[in-house]
C-alpha cells in the first residue's frame, strides 16, 4: 500500500501548561441543556415514540422550577422539582401527554419493567378487531350484499355497519382519543388526527371496510414498530443489567444490606462470591477472582490480592473479598457506563434533526392538500367556463373519498417512526460489540471521518514499559541512579512510573521523600534527603530556571532524564510494545476510507518514530503538550470540507480529554480508562481494543444505508400512490399500503442493523 510521505514534527514547547489540561473538561463542544444531578428516577411504561419522548421532556423543561432528562433507551425518566407538589405535577403532564404510559418509580434498582408485554396487548387488539372485521365483510358481500346503502332504519344496514364499529373501536380507540387529545393540546397535524381524519371520513361516505382496514394495520405496523424497538432494547438492557442491587456493608464486626448509594467513601464492604462490585474501591482483604465482561467484553478472569483495585460492575467469583470504597456510588465506574447508555439517544443525528422539521412543515401541507382536493373541484365544476375540463361531473363524495386516500398516503409515518428507530437500533447494535456512543450524532458522523488520530501510549501502545538501559553519567553509579529515579517516581500511577518501580525491585522507604510534585507533559519533581531530583522528557530539562547540559537528545526509545541538584546524573531507557491489534485497526482504516492516520504523542521523536515506522503512520508529531494536540487538530480541521469530512481523536489519558473534546469525534480507549477520558469522549471502546474502530466504522456506514434506503422507499412509494389517489387511481386499501405497510417494511429494514 503506497503511504504519505512520513512527516516528523519535533514541537518546541515553552514549559507552560494550558488551564484545560489536566482534566478540566470545556464544555463548548457539548451542546445541549445540563444534565439533571439529582431529582427522581421514574420507568416509563410503553414508551415506544422517540418523538414522543422529546415532546414529553420539552413540556416537562417548560415548568417552573422543573428539571427533567427523559432517556429513550432505558424509557428512564428524571424529574428534579423544586416540590413535592411540582412533581406531582410534571408526572400528570406526562400522563395527558401521553395517557398509555404506565409510571413507575426506580428505588434500589428495582421500578424498572420489560415493554414486552405492550406487544401482546397490540396482538390481542389485532386478533379480535380482526375477527369482527371479517365478519363484517362476510355479512356485507355474502348475506347482505349493497346493505351500507340502505337507511339507517333499515336492521340490515346495522348488522353490517356493527361489527366493523366494533371493529374500529377495538383497533383505533387509542388512536381517536389521542387524537382528541392532541387538538387539546394544539397539537393538531400528529398521525394520530391524520389518521382519525382519514377514517372517521372513509365512514362518513361509507367506506367502511377501508375505515377498519385502515386502523386494523395501523395497529399491525405499531405492533412490527414495538418488536422492533424491544429487540434494539435488548442489547442496552443488558448493560443495564450490571447495576448492582445492595451492598454489604461492614460496620463494627456487623454486615449489613444496604442500597449502594447509602455506603459512604472509606466504608468498608464485604462481596461474597457471585455477587456483584457494587462500588469501586481497594481490596482490604482476601484474594479472589473477578469477572470483568460485563466492563470490557473480555471473558478472562483478572486475580485480585489485598491492595489492588477493584471496579463497580465486577462479579465476584471464588472467595470473599472486602474492600474499602473510593468512590461513592454516582461517581463510580458502572454508574458512569450506565449513565453512558441511557443518554446514548439523547443526541439526534442531522438525519433526524431534517426529518424533524421536515414533518412539521409536510403535515400540514398534506392536510391543506387533502382540504383543497376534498372542496376544489367539485366547486370549480359549477364554473361554467371550467365545466368542460372534468370528463363527467364528480360529486364531493368522490373527492372526499379521494382527498381521504390523498390523507392516509400521505401520512409521514414511516419516516418519523422507521428513521429514529434505524439509529437506535445501530447504537444497540454497537453497544453489543462493546462500542458506546453517546448520540446518533456521533453514529451518524463516523461514517464520514478523513482523519483519524491516536495518541501513542496506551492507545496504540500496550502502555506496559519495561527498562531496557540505565546510563549513569557524571560519576553515578547504574545503582544508584535507578534507586534515585525509583524515589522520585515512587508516588506516581504513570506507567513509566511503575516500570521503573518494577525494575529497582525494593520498597522505597516513603519518610525520606519530603516534597513530590508532578509536573504534567514534563515529569516529576520530588526531594528526598534534602536533595532535588528531576525525573522526566527532554522538556523537563529545559523548564523555567533550568537549563541542564547533557549531550543525550537523540536516545532511540523512551527515555528518562534523571538530575540531582541541578546536575545530570544520566538516564533510563525504556521499550513499550505496541498493541497487537494495532496494525490490523490501522489497515482497516485505510481500506474504510479514512485517508490519513495520524499519531500526536508527548513522548520523544525517537520513540514516536519507532512507533509510526512500525505501524506505517502518514505522520506523527512528538513531544507535544496537551495545548499542542488541540492545536494541530484544529490545523488539521481548516484542511479538510468540515461538511463531508470529519477528525476523530483515539486516546486513554486524562491529558487526552481536551483534545478528545476538540476533535469532531473522540473516542476513549477502554471502559477502565481514565474517567476524564470517557467524560469528554463521544464514543467510548469499553472492550479496550483497536479494532472496535473498525466495528464502529461498519456499523455506522450500514446504520446510514439503511436509515436512506427508508427514506428513499418511503418517499418513492407515497409519491407514486399520491400521484395516482389525486387521479383517483387509487382506493384506500393501496393506501394503507402505502402508509401502514411502507411503514412495516420500513421497520422491518431498520432492524437488520441489529444483525451488522
Amino acid at each position: 500500500m503506497n503511504r504519505i510521505p512520513l512527516r516528523i514534527v519535533h514541537n518546541k514547547h515553552d514549559g507552560h501548561c494550558a488551564e484545560d489540561v489536566c482534566g478540566h473538561v470545556p464544555q463548548e463542544k457539548r451542546a445541549g441543556k445540563p444534565a439533571v444531578t439529582g431529582g427522581t428516577r421514574y420507568h416509563l411504561g410503553g414508551l415506544s415514540c422517540a418523538s414522543c419522548a422529546a415532546k414529553i421532556e420539552q413540556k416537562l423543561n417548560g415548568m417552573d422550577g422543573v428539571k427533567a432528562e427523559l432517556h429513550f433507551a432505558s424509557s428512564t425518566l428524571i424529574v428534579d422539582a423544586d416540590s413535592p407538589e411540582l412533581e406531582e405535577e410534571a408526572l400528570a403532564l406526562v400522563r395527558k401527554i401521553e395517557p398509555h404510559i404506565r409510571i413507575r418509580k426506580i428505588e434500589d434498582g428495582t421500578g424498572r419493567e420489560e415493554d414486552e408485554g405492550a406487544g401482546s396487548a397490540i396482538l390481542h387488539k389485532i386478533f379480535f378487531a380482526g375477527i369482527f372485521f371479517v365478519t363484517g365483510l362476510v355479512l356485507q358481500n355474502y348475506v347482505y350484499p349493497g346493505a351500507e346503502d340502505l337507511p339507517l332504519a333499515d336492521p340490515r344496514f346495522w348488522a353490517v355497519f356493527l361489527p366493523y364499529l366494533i371493529g374500529y373501536i377495538i383497533a383505533g380507540h387509542d388512536v381517536v382519543s389521542g387524537a382528541v387529545k392532541g387538538i387539546i393540546n394544539r397539537d393538531f397535524f400528529g398521525e394520530n388526527l391524520l389518521m382519525t381524519i382519514a377514517t372517521l371520513g372513509a365512514f362518513t361516505i361509507k367506506e367502511f371496510p377501508e375505515a377498519v382496514g385502515v386502523m386494523l394495520f395501523f395497529k399491525v405496523g405499531e405492533y412490527f414498530e414495538d418488536r422492533a424497538l424491544n429487540h434494539s432494547r435488548r442489547s442496552i438492557r443488558k448493560l443495564l443489567s450490571i447495576r448492582p442491587d445492595y451492598a454489604n456493608l461492614k460496620r463494627d464486626g456487623v454486615t449489613e444490606r444496604v442500597n449502594p448509594q447509602e455506603v459512604r467513601v472509606g466504608d468498608l464492604i464485604v462481596v461474597k462470591p457471585g455477587e456483584k462490585v457494587p462500588l469501586d474501591g481497594v481490596v482490604e482483604e482476601g484474594q479472589s477472582s473477578v469477572d470483568t465482561s460485563a466492563l470490557t467484553g473480555e471473558s478472562m478472569p483478572r486475580s485480585l490480592s489485598e491492595g489492588d483495585e477493584v471496579l463497580s460492575g465486577m462479579i465476584n467469583r471464588n472467595a470473599v473479598i472486602t474492600v474499602r470504597v473510593t468512590r461513592p456510588f454516582s461517581e463510580s465506574t458502572v454508574s458512569k457506563i450506565l449513565d453512558l447508555v441511557e443518554k446514548a439517544s439523547a443526541q439526534k443525528a442531522p438525519t433526524e434533526k431534517f426529518i424533524t422539521k421536515f414533518s412539521k412543515v409536510y403535515t400540514p401541507a398534506v392536510v391543506a392538500a387533502a382540504f383543497a382536493m376534498a372542496v376544489l373541484p367539485p366547486v370549480l365544476y359549477q364554473v361554467p367556463a371550467l365545466s368542460s375540463v372534468f370528463s363527467h361531473p364528480e360529486t364531493y363524495s368522490e373527492w372526499v373519498y379521494r382527498a381521504l386516500v390523498f390523507l392516509v398516503i400521505a401520512c409521514p409515518c414511516a419516516l418519523v417512526i422507521s428513521i429514529p428507530l434505524g439509529f437506535f437500533g445501530g447504537i444497540g447494535a454497537a453497544s453489543r460489540k462493546g462500542v458506546l456512543f453517546k448520540g446518533s450524532n456521533y453514529l451518524e458522523g463516523f461514517r464520514s471521518i478523513h482523519t483519524m488520530v491516536f495518541d501513542k501510549t496506551g492507545t496504540l501502545t500496550e502502555g506496559v514499559f519495561r527498562v531496557t538501559e540505565v546510563r549513569p553519567l557524571n560519576g553515578f553509579s547504574e545503582e544508584e541512579l535507578l534507586r534515585l529515579a525509583a524515589e522520585a517516581e515512587s508516588q506516581s500511577n504513570h506507567p513509566i512510573a511503575k516500570s521503573i518501580m518494577d525494575a529497582y525491585g525494593d520498597t522505597i522507604d516513603e519518610s525520606r521523600i519530603e516534597r513530590y510534585e508532578e509536573i504534567p507533559s514534563h515529569g516529576v519533581r520530588a526531594i528526598a534527603e534534602g536533595r532535588e531530583i528531576l525525573a522526566g522528557n527532554d522538556r523537563i530539562l529545559h523548564m523555567d530556571g533550568y537549563d541542564i547540559d547533557h549531550d543525550t537528545c537523540d536516545v532511540r526509545g523512551t527515555v528518562v532524564h534523571i538530575v540531582i541538584d541541578m546536575k545530570y546524573a544520566g538516564y533510563i531507557l525504556l521499550a513499550d510494545k505496541v498493541r497487537p491489534d494495532a496494525p490490523e485497526t490501522i489497515d482497516g482504516l485505510r481500506r474504510a476510507g479514512v485517508r490519513k492516520v495520524v499519531m500526536l504523542t508527548g513522548d520523544g521523536t525517537a520513540a514516536a518514530e519507532l512507533v509510526a515506522n512500525e505501524l506505517g503512520m502518514d505522520e506523527f508529531h512528538a513531544e507535544l503538550l496537551p495545548q499542542d494536540k488541540i492545536r494541530i487538530v484544529k490545523e488539521m480541521e481548516e484542511n479538510i470540507d468540515r461538511k463531508r469530512h470529519k477528525i476523530g481523536f483515539v486516546g486513554d489519558g486524562i491529558n487526552d480529554a481536551p483534545v478528545l473534546v476538540a476533535s469532531d469525534i473522540g473516542v476513549a480507549m477502554g471502559g477502565l480508562g481514565s474517567d476524564a477520558a470517557i467524560e469528554a469522549a463521544d464514543v467510548v471502546l469499553m472492550k479496550d481494543r483497536l479494532t472496535g474502530l473498525l466495528d464502529a466504522m461498519h456499523i455506522a456506514r450500514r446504520t446510514r444505508k439503511i436509515v436512506f434506503i427508508n427514506i428513499t422507499m418511503a418517499l418513492t412509494i407515497k409519491g407514486f400512490f399520491i400521484v395516482f389517489g389525486a387521479f383517483g387511481m387509487a382506493t384506500m386499501w393501496e393506501a394503507v399500503f402505502a402508509d401502514v405497510g411502507v411503514a412495516v417494511l420500513a421497520v422491518l429494514n431498520s432492524t437488520r442493523i441489529l444483525k451488522a
